[in-house]
């Protein structure tokens, strides 16, 4: 069986929930990634922050990345798997909430992140087929 494990990046690093999203949006760039898991200060995952949420909530509303927080975007709990759900599992999270990443959790500690490309590498060309349609399916 294929676990969420054995097909996360392991190592996600987190951005804190007190940095600033200029912070942010400058380890996106060095880290070449689209998305940073939210960590506050208790150690655990508060969130997750986007290029398309900085840019969307911060810039396109005329406010200062400089002066805005992470935590200013952590809204609600994020969608997560456990380190030992299978494959279906983390399939039908992020097609349930359609999401394209989904946080990998060990207790309650961040170990991995799962990308839609991580997905991708384990699927036959019909669960591919599936699992674009239901993630990418109009909201």
């Amino acid at each position: 069986m294929t676990t969420a494990r054995d097909i996360m990046h392991a190592g996600a690093e987190c951005i804190n929930e007190d940095e600033s999203l200029l912070v942010a949006s400058r380890m996106m760039r060095d880290l070449d990634v689209g998305s940073l898991p939210i960590c506050g200060n208790d150690d655990r995952l508060h969130g997750i922050i986007t290029d398309r949420d900085i840019v969307l909530k911060c810039c396109a509303e005329g406010k200062n990345p400089a002066d805005m927080k992470a935590s200013d975007l952590a809204n609600g709990a994020p969608h997560c798997v456990m380190a030992d759900a299978d494959i279906n599992q983390v399939l039908r999270t992020m097609q349930s909430h359609q999401i394209r990443r989904v946080p990998v959790l060990e207790g309650k500690r961040l170990v991995g992140m799962i990308s839609e490309a991580d997905v991708g590498r384990h699927l036959s060309e019909d669960q591919i087929a599936q699992f674009v349609e239901s993630v990418y399916a109009a909201r």
